[in-house]
């Protein structure tokens, strides 16, 4: 159930899904201060402040990325508190609103949902996906696509040992201690955490290879679900995944590795580029009840069809940026 505020229904909690390319930003996260560094959040955050909240509007987001690694689609909480007497936002408003005063064009808000006022969008996230994208084929990095080249890791290999990856991962699965795949830096005070899915497969052809070198380029996609991960843990993961591929590494080599909790060793220091991650879904068990709630924030809801005007957005379009 919804908290309703004491003057009425004017602080509304939202849950916003967003996607974005990496390369131009130092992470998801808000850079504060005088840096020249920016993260995604500086731009969802400038953007928010064209919806007149009376408190700041700032962004919890559920899921940190690194500088260069992208998001297929990311989430985060926000709340937007109205003057009195002015109706919440619907989702779909906030959403047109949110695109429309975004200032990077590798930002995109892709959908919002209302939620109740302690709903948290790090900790009540049930499921995660990352995949990381590979390329073989391509000795040279200057011979890959030039729409390619920040969205995968062209390894200087013709071809990969797929079924010895999908070996080795088999070790990964489950509930483990995986001291050995994190980077330091971590704040996570356990590092246990549950691999729920781990696999290794040919990736769809690109659309950006020219038919004279699809017979030489192929593209590889690793995907692993948990609910949450450890700092680099994936990357450090793929690194070792990818050393088996090119018979560095033998898939009994990676169960060693994992029971070793070191993460210093030999192999397991080795990181995967940013370029080729994605972050590829956020998944919140009950979201299909987040709907319901306080009926005076419903009833607004019910009423939103996009119109600025009726939401009390008129002149904050395009063009008053």
């Amino acid at each position: 159930m919804y908290s309703t505020p004491a003057a009425g229904c004017l602080r509304a909690r939202y849950l916003v899904y967003f996607q974005y390319l990496g390369t131009d930003f130092n992470g998801v996260a808000a850079v504060r201060g005088t840096q020249r560094a920016v993260g995604v959040q500086n731009y969802l955050e400038e953007a928010a402040e064209r919806l007149n909240s009376v408190v700041p509007v700032k962004f919890t987001i559920s899921s940190r990325t690194d500088a260069g690694v992208h998001a297929l689609s990311n989430a985060a909480h926000l709340d937007v508190q109205r003057r009195s007497g002015q109706p919440p936002f619907s989702p779909e408003v906030l959403v047109e609103a949110l695109n429309t005063h975004l200032r990077h064009p590798a930002i995109r808000v892709l959908q919002a949902f209302r939620v109740p006022n302690d709903f948290h969008a790090r900790y009540a996230a049930t499921s995660r996906t990352y995949l990381y994208r590979l390329a073989t084929g391509c000795p040279r990095p200057d011979q890959l696509p030039v729409f390619e080249r920040n969205l995968c890791w062209a390894l200087q290999a013709d071809c990969l040992d797929v079924t010895a990856m999908q070996e080795a991962a088999q070790y990964l699965l489950g509930t483990h201690d995986f001291s050995a795949f994190q980077s330091a830096g971590s704040p996570s005070t356990s590092s246990v955490r549950t691999l729920r899915r781990l696999t290794v497969s040919s990736g769809p052809t690109s659309p950006f290879v020219l038919p004279q070198e699809s017979r030489k380029l192929r593209f590889w996609s690793l995907e692993f679900e948990s609910q949450s991960f450890l700092y680099r843990q994936v990357r450090r993961m793929t690194a070792v995944l990818v050393a088996v591929g090119l018979g560095a590494l033998t898939p009994t080599q990676v169960k060693v590795i994992l029971e070793s909790q070191d993460p210093l060793g030999k192999h397991q220091t080795r990181v995967a580029p940013a370029r080729g991650l994605f972050l590829k879904s956020v998944l919140y068990g009950d979201l299909g009840n987040l709907g319901d709630g306080n009926p005076a924030c419903t009833q607004w809801e019910s009423k939103g069809t996009g119109d600025w005007e009726a939401q009390g957005l008129k002149g904050l379009q395009a063009g008053d940026q």
